[in-house]
């Protein structure tokens, strides 16, 4: 139910309703709001359950849908994509064991292509310059 609503911001609601009430009406004030959020959940409980009774196996159906609406709330896009191009690998260039030589696909350009990318460059050397991604 608050998903959307952290510590702080509860906290800040208790306050300010703490300076707006006073501490003599907060004590009803919050009785009231708790049977309030027990009345509408029971409201929703209650309803939920009579559509599932009145529709049968078809409710279930009607909320596939909506659950994968909800799954798109945690949609990682960085994570789709890695896994869209690399297929689920774990780590696509092979890096996983740390090795001192990686397994996968390595960026070379012009002279320093027989340089490997874990290799140092000497002091006074230029890196490599890959005109694509300028």
């Amino acid at each position: 139910m608050f998903d959307s609503i952290g510590m702080w911001e509860i906290l800040v609601l208790i306050i300010a309703a703490l300076f707006i009430l006073g501490p003599e009406r907060l004590p009803d004030a919050m009785s009231w709001v708790g049977r309030s959020v027990r009345k509408v959940r029971d409201f929703a409980t209650s309803a939920r359950d009579q559509m599932r009774k009145e529709m049968g196996p078809e409710f279930d159906e009607f909320r596939k849908p909506i659950e994968d609406l909800r799954s798109l709330r945690s949609f990682d896009p960085k994570r789709a994509v890695t896994q869209h191009l690399f297929d689920g690998d774990k780590d696509p260039f092979g890096m996983d064991d740390l090795s001192d030589e990686p397994k996968g696909p390595q960026r070379t350009n012009g002279a320093a292509s027989e340089r490997k990318v874990s290799e140092p460059l000497t002091p006074g050397e230029k890196p490599p310059v890959d005109p694509d991604a300028t």
